[in-house]
């Protein structure tokens, strides 16, 4: 229960993050993409608004039996909120998938020929789209991938300061450290297959974007895997190649004489940014093949009865804190950026989807935004930092049901109340 307990308060300052954040993203759809708003809102308008009404409610009805009610309305109820909570979660995520995921791969819709509008024909083809599948499993995998990186670092760490002290860490520590690494062990391998299914998809509907997360310029058989290079959208190469021959046609179409695109197939016109594409992808994989290591590397580890107190990996393992989240951010920005120019792929272009704002406006609240994010995330970042410092046994001796930014004062009650 002190694990929970220590996850819970951390888990409270990070979804009141999310929420800060996505009410300013709601807000964006009308202010800076007008045109995308007019025109896709009759089906990704619809969308957002079950996510709403289904996810948000239901989190926002449990979110406090959770936080506060452990004491109040017995272990079963709170048990039941604390799942309907992450059912909420799920089902948020669900929602807002099939949204992006019918503008990569649009389909059960009609164009009102007057208006230009995208309406609703079949709601299942539009929620259930050629991509959606594939984005949803990638996704969920990869949050629980990189949450499984944070909890396991935050084991490290206490581990590593234990050990430094010449201490030998609480049981507490070594379960969360042992759990999170088992989660690492099973999601990276299924993040991969996932990872491989996807790629599968993009290229039967999004060959374009495939031809600029691979760096080829003329579609070919039997093509190479291009491990670095530096995509050149002027001269339509890519300088400083360096490729595994056949690599590509057997990672891409699992055939050594599969055919790979080009973006020479494509209009100059209709051809992604390749250079932010290409590397984005190359990060995201190389960060994936680490994680993939420290799970097996843990395994050995394992076996051999090291698994808490070998220093290196410990470190390895700390260090690792972030890559789930980089690879998260380098995922998305592969596959928004990929898209390019369309915001809902191959029908509607990116600049016809903007708002028509002045640069001096749209620069105001840009830096506004900017700065209030960097406040909001800022402070939150050192809270949880402060946060997981602190030892789970500590989590265990505070209150079950009280506010995080309260504790303070109820501490100093309860040492009022005992003198």
């Amino acid at each position: 229960m002190n694990l929970f307990k220590y996850w819970l308060k951390i888990f409270s300052i990070v979804f009141g993050m999310g929420v800060v954040s996505g009410i300013v993203m709601a807000y964006e759809f009308g202010t800076n993409w007008a045109g995308f708003s007019a025109k896709a809102g009759p089906i990704t308008g619809v969308l957002l608004s079950y996510e709403v009404m289904t996810a948000f409610f239901m989190e926002a009805g449990f979110l406090g039996v959770m936080l506060f009610g452990l004491n109040r309305v017995g272990r079963r109820m709170h048990f039941f909120a604390t799942c309907a909570v992450t059912t909420g979660t799920l089902i948020s995520m669900t929602w807002i998938l099939a949204s992006n995921s019918w503008m990569q791969t649009p389909q059960g819709y009609v164009i009102d020929q007057k208006t230009g509008h995208f309406l609703p024909h079949d709601w299942l083809a539009i929620i259930f789209n050629p991509s959606f599948p594939y984005r949803i499993t990638h996704m969920g995998l990869a949050a629980m991938l990189s949450v499984a990186f944070t909890v396991a670092a935050a084991g490290a760490w206490h581990l590593l300061k234990a050990k430094k002290g010449g201490t030998q860490a609480d049981s507490t520590i070594r379960l969360m450290f042992s759990l999170s690494l088992w989660m690492i062990v099973i999601t990276a391998p299924l993040q991969i297959i996932a990872g491989d299914m996807h790629g599968l998809n993009t290229l039967k509907y999004q060959p374009a974007k495939i031809a600029a997360m691979e760096g080829d310029w003329t579609s070919e058989t039997r093509a190479p895997e291009l491990l670095f290079g530096i995509p050149n959208m002027k001269t339509e190469r890519t300088d400083y190649a360096i490729g595994i021959p056949l690599l590509g046609s057997f990672i891409l179409t699992h055939d050594i004489n599969g055919k790979v695109p080009g973006l020479k197939d494509y209009p100059a016109d209709q051809r992604a940014p390749a250079p932010i594409v290409f590397f984005s992808f190359r990060i995201m994989i190389a960060l994936g093949g680490l994680m993939l290591l420290c799970g097996l590397w843990s395994l050995w580890l394992r076996r051999r009865q090291r698994l808490f107190d070998h220093p290196l990996f410990l470190r390895v393992i700390l260090t690792m804190a972030p890559a789930g989240f980089l690879a998260l951010l380098c995922g998305w920005v592969t596959t928004e950026v990929g898209r390019q120019p369309w915001t809902v792929y191959g029908l509607l272009r990116t600049k016809d989807s903007a708002s028509p704002l002045a640069l001096s406006s749209l620069s105001f609240s840009m830096l506004f935004f900017v700065a209030v994010y960097l406040f909001v995330f800022g402070s939150g970042l050192l809270m949880l930092i402060r946060l997981l410092r602190a030892t789970p046994e500590a989590a265990d001796n505070t209150s079950d049901d009280i506010m995080i930014l309260g504790s303070h004062h109820h501490t100093i009650s309860q040492n009022k109340d005992a003198s």
